[in-house]
């Protein structure tokens, strides 16, 4: 079928793409979190950088579940099934955590 074959031909790209926004994502908010550190001069008890770097690694993992979730579309059997399905119950258990540590940060603040 033609949208199949289009499908199994965009989302490769579709998935790269979102993946490489995480990866970016994660990047970018990582060093402007060290950069933070290196201004408090390395104060591990830090608020601010480890709420700096809890909403980076947060958002990251959400584009990188958005990822995951598209290709599900192009998924051939169901071993690819499961593992698919792991990896998207693993995302999301670190997600919610990442979400309930940046909540507990901003009531400490």
């Amino acid at each position: 079928m033609i949208i199949e074959h289009f499908l199994h031909v965009i989302v490769p790209y579709i998935f790269a793409a979102l993946e490489l926004i995480g990866v970016v994502i994660l990047t970018y908010g990582s060093l402007k979190a060290f950069i933070l550190l290196i201004n408090k001069k390395f104060d591990l008890s830090s608020s601010e950088v480890k709420l700096q770097l809890a909403e980076a690694i947060s958002l990251s993992l959400e584009f990188k579940l958005a990822a995951e979730v598209i290709k599900t579309v192009t998924v051939q059997n169901l071993n690819e099934a499961f593992v698919l399905g792991a990896i998207v119950v693993l995302r999301i258990v670190m997600t919610f955590v990442i979400h309930w540590e940046t909540e507990q940060i901003k009531k400490h603040s």
